[in-house]
């Protein structure tokens, strides 16, 4: 039983020419970087960084971000130069299975799946909540949900990725335009908010940048609430300081989830090699920005401390607290634009692991069929479209938000690793985009990753592991047998 075979680079290549299961090459950098725009500045920048300075870091909060940013971007070099290389669908699974074999392929193609069904059912969750958050800023009174005999059906969730779905099976291109619509109009909103919000900054507010460390709140003392690492050393969970900063940086890496989700695309882009990493570079030095210009608006408005006592601090929180009411409206509308792209982003990029795994016969061949007209993998997008609706609008699914961050940052230790991997067996291949600095970077980005996992909760990674330990089941009573790899390496031994 092998389970570490590899699939080459130019057998993936081939099966993305497939007649009946090969994606339309439609997209240009700027495409791609709106994409990444799209999936990385939704709901969360009006949050995330409030909810971060609160309770984590303070004014310092803009540091985190700047280390989640630094993270992502290593991560993302290595992507650059796999996606150049191999051009196809699949993103940290193909790149995987190229390198380090089926099993591990397998599990960060499970990781990717949960990564990306989890972050499109909360966001589409909370789209929802928005959405009622908006009509009660304008005094309209449409409830966000309905009792459907015991079930409570939230509608809104139900709504929206029915509309996407049934966008994206219509064509990547047009999902596209209309996605760039969409990111323009909230990118101008979100450079409204925070020129209005500089108005009422206050340099004292900003002071100490980084507050003096202090043990964390009761309520984030117990075993399940505790960073990881902290549970595994015996340490005091603490709040601010350095700690702070780290688990800032943990928390608000949600953020930028969105860029290996761009690397799914890569089939679809029009000249790849030059595509691809110009427009998820250009799409992440855009949303890193906005993310610290936001922070810097809302910690420079009101104190952390101030924030602190709020249940959910937002940016809403710092305009409410200064006396700017208005500005909730236009947050709240704000809100609801930027989580419908991400919604769409998140849901395609679902479509396309699975997909790619599928082609493979990981899981059922017939989910890779594309259909003729517009050359859509229409199954597996109206399959992903259902599973994110049913968590979407009938279950609690926020309540596992955290599994976003560790599925994503379990792909992006694999595809640092990989990256020495692949250099090191196929020493012939040139990418156009290559990790400078030698190993230095793909080992510094896994080691950063696996270090920003141990911050996150202890509960998180039970859920991971019973994840894991359900794809595991699922693989060798499925995947392994229906591998299309190693039905051929049976056929070629019982040849010779």
């Amino acid at each position: 039983m092998n389970l570490f075979r590899t699939k080459s680079i130019e057998h993936s290549l081939a099966d993305a020419d497939e007649p009946g299961h090969g994606l339309k090459r439609s997209l240009t950098t700027w495409d791609l970087m709106i994409m990444g725009i799209a999936v990385a500045v939704g709901a969360g920048i009006f949050s995330v960084g409030a909810e971060a300075a609160a309770h984590h870091a303070g004014p310092a909060v803009s540091i985190s971000f700047i280390l989640a940013a630094v993270t992502c971007a290593l991560a993302i070099m290595c992507y650059a130069e796999f996606a150049t290389a191999m051009p196809v669908t699949g993103s940290a699974y193909v790149f995987t299975y190229a390198t380090v074999g089926e099993l591990l392929a397998w599990i960060i193609g499970w990781n990717l799946i949960l990564e990306l069904l989890m972050a499109a059912s909360v966001i589409a969750k909370y789209w929802g909540v928005y959405l009622s958050n908006f009509f009660e800023a304008v005094n309209i009174d449409i409830p966000s949900n309905f009792a459907l005999g015991p079930v409570t059906v939230f509608w809104g969730p139900l709504v929206v990725v029915a509309v996407f779905t049934f966008v994206l099976v219509m064509g990547t291109k047009l999902a596209a335009r209309i996605n760039n619509v969409f990111t323009l109009i909230k990118i101008g909103i979100v450079l409204f908010v925070i020129v209005v919000g500089f108005f009422y900054v206050k340099a004292e507010n900003y002071t100490p940048f980084v507050p003096p460390s202090q043990p964390a709140p009761a309520t984030e003392t117990s075993w399940q609430l505790q960073p990881f690492l902290s549970m595994l050393t015996g340490a005091e969970p603490s709040v601010y300081g350095f700690a702070g900063i780290i688990s800032g940086a943990a928390l608000v890496f949600f953020a930028f989830i969105g860029f290996d989700v761009v690397a799914t695309s890569a089939e679809e882009v029009k000249n790849p090699a030059k595509t691809l990493p110009r427009g998820i570079f250009a799409g992440l030095a855009v949303v890193t920005v906005l993310y610290i210009l936001v922070t810097l608006a809302v910690t420079g408005m009101v104190s952390y401390e101030d924030l602190a006592k709020v249940d959910s601090p937002s940016l809403s929180t710092a305009f409410q607290l200064v006396g700017a009411d208005w500005a909730v409206v236009v947050i709240s509308l704000g809100s609801l634009i930027g989580l419908t792209t991400v919604i769409m982003v998140l849901l395609m990029g679902l479509a396309r692991v699975m997909m790619a795994m599928s082609r493979d016969g990981l899981l059922p061949r017939g989910l890779s069929r594309t259909s003729d007209r517009h050359a859509t993998p229409a199954r597996t997008q109206i399959l992903s479209g259902i599973l994110v609706a049913i968590l979407a609008g009938f279950t609690p699914v926020e309540l596992l938000s955290e599994m976003i961050n560790i599925g994503t940052l379990s792909a992006f230790v694999m595809v640092s690793i990989g990256i020495l991997v692949l250099r090191r067996k196929r020493p012939d291949l040139k990418p156009a985009f290559r990790v400078p600095l030698g190993p230095v970077i793909p080992v510094l980005s896994a080691l950063l990753c696996i270090y920003l996992m141990l911050n996150l909760a202890t509960l998180t990674w039970v859920f991971f592991a019973v994840w894991l330990a359900v794809g595991l089941v699922f693989y060798f009573s499925y995947g392994h047998w229906n591998s299309r790899l190693r039905r051929e390496e049976a056929a070629g031994i019982k040849q010779q």
